[in-house]
């Protein structure tokens, strides 16, 4: 009898487990699927019919039934690739403490963009993803930092980089800090979304020279001279809020 009931009750365990296995691979392949597809189309004209019939599901209700609707896919992908991104961020950083104790402006403006790069490099559903909505912080209508850091942009790892650009710059006050910062993030954007759409991208010689190159760029935007007009208008800034 005992045996019989332990029998049934690794049966169901087994039936469960492939049913937690069978739902998981249908998430990803939506997710998969959409990246792709927005990737090649624009989000704009991509459907969910589209999705769904790429990810090989028959109907709607795949979807639905994961994400209830195309606004939360689109979340939840946002979400599973930046957990993906602290992840290789703090993998980075790790490394980087076991080389320094001071880094640089130069390794915290590495770290603002290689994790992505990395990722991208290795797999192309993140290239995908890249090319999809590496854009997106380009076109917001606020302080783009502030927007990547709502949507999961900042986490530890963002916490951690932020904190070693800071302290490599103590010439800067916090509104030129922040001017610069929101600066950065949009050339790392935009070149990141451009790097993705070029034909050999994330390839070779190349992407490192894209890489180092975005770097260098980085560097100088934080540590260039503030110049007396850029002081004299921040100021009156300051005054008048």
């Amino acid at each position: 009898m005992r045996f019989q009931r332990r029998t049934q009750i690794q049966a169901l365990s087994s039936s469960t487990d492939h049913r937690r296995v069978r739902s998981d691979n249908t998430k990803n392949a939506i997710m998969r699927a959409a990246e792709r597809l927005i990737a090649d189309r624009g989000i704009e004209n991509v459907s969910i019919r589209d999705i769904v019939s790429a990810a090989g599901q028959k109907n709607e209700s795949a979807l639905q039934y994961h994400f209830k609707n195309l606004t939360g896919l689109i979340e939840e992908i946002k979400l599973a690739r930046s957990d993906q991104t602290h992840l290789k961020r703090a993998e980075l950083i790790q490394a980087l403490h076991q080389t320094t104790t001071q880094p640089s402006v130069a390794d915290a403006c590495k770290l603002m963009v290689q994790p992505a790069f990395e990722l991208a490099c290795e797999d192309k559903d993140f290239h995908c993803y890249v090319k999809a909505f590496g854009h997106e912080l380009v076109l917001t209508n606020s302080s783009p930092s502030a927007k990547a850091t709502a949507q999961g942009g900042g986490g530890a790892s963002g916490k951690q980089t932020a904190a070693m650009l800071k302290d490599a710059l103590p010439h800067l006050d916090a509104e030129i800090y922040q001017q610069r910062l929101d600066a950065a993030v949009l050339l790392s954007s935009a070149s990141m979304y451009h790097q993705a759409r070029q034909k050999n991208a994330f390839i070779g010689d190349q992407a490192q020279l894209f890489l180092h190159s975005l770097v260098d760029a980085l560097v100088g935007v934080f540590t260039a001279p503030v110049s007396p007009e850029t002081q004299v208008l921040t100021d009156k800034a300051k005054s008048n809020s």
